[in-house]
């Protein structure tokens, strides 16, 4: 009866903690807002091919999961033809989507 006990702690103990665990991802993930407004420190970079600006490059961070989406919009996705060049100036990884 004891063993059984510790099984069923410990058990609880390790739900907790992943419990614990994802909401501070999710809490993460809610911080981002996906606000197109704020990458318009890139349009120079993006108009005239010229190198990104240092905030360019800290909007492009911040906003990193939300490029995707960017992206696959039909209403923006076609201006992003520097994109790429763009994040790679930033050091920003290029989404896989």
């Amino acid at each position: 009866m004891n063993f059984t006990r510790a099984i069923c702690i410990a058990l609880v103990i390790v739900l907790v903690s992943f419990l614990d665990l994802t909401n501070a991802v999710v809490e993460e993930e809610i911080k981002v807002a996906c606000v197109l407004t704020e990458l318009k420190p890139c349009l120079p970079a993006v108009k005239t091919g010229s190198n990104p600006s240092t905030e360019c490059c800290g909007k492009l961070k911040e906003q990193q999961s939300c490029l995707c989406g960017y992206k696959q919009n039909p209403v923006i996705g076609p201006y992003l033809k520097n994109a790429q060049r763009i994040l790679r100036a930033c050091g920003v990884p290029i989404p896989t989507c």
